[in-house]
């Protein structure tokens, strides 16, 4: 039996990223992303719902996300994995946390040109064909090659003619 655990996700960052050295001396980024839908309620009144996600990355994607000064406000496409974690707090109550695993980002929020050794555009993953994306698969285990000209796909609502009192 296959199984899947895969999360993509597009937001603005809630915080500036944290990067931290673990004690095996691994680099981890870690920050917030807030994710929102837009609903009508019962009276038609438009509405809309944020979502908070807590985003860890490893390795080359940490340095990446260090590199390009990525930070708070900004709008990223992230790809990824649901992790969840425990731990006893020092009250002796335990503690649930969900985390995204980042795999992937792309950066939706175009940065200014700087003067740096990546010139005027981003810096290009050698396992992409495009701007602003950038890959840690390489590394991830999951024994498949990075994909080629990787492009999310468009988000289709269906007919703008159709309307419904659902929340979702």
């Amino acid at each position: 039996m296959a199984y899947l655990n895969k999360v993509m996700l597009i937001g603005n960052i809630g915080k500036d990223p944290e990067i931290r050295m673990t004690a095996s001396n691994k680099k981890k980024v870690s920050f917030s992303l807030a994710t929102s839908r837009r609903y009508r309620d019962n009276n038609g009144e438009t509405r809309e719902q944020t979502e908070w996600h807590n985003v860890v990355g490893w390795g080359k994607l940490a340095d990446l996300i260090e590199q390009l000064g990525v930070h708070k406000g900004m709008s990223l496409f992230i790809e990824g994995s649901i992790s969840y974690r425990s731990w006893d707090d020092p009250n002796g109550q335990k503690r649930y946390m969900t985390d995204i695993t980042m795999e992937t980002f792309q950066l939706l929020t175009p940065r200014p040109a700087q003067n740096n050794s990546y010139g005027n555009s981003s810096y290009n993953n050698s396992s992409y064909n495009q701007p602003n994306a950038y890959s840690n698969q390489a590394t991830s285990g999951y024994g498949r090659p990075p994909q080629q000209n990787y492009q999310p796909a468009p988000m289709n609502d269906g007919p703008d003619e159709v309307e419904d009192d659902f929340p979702f």
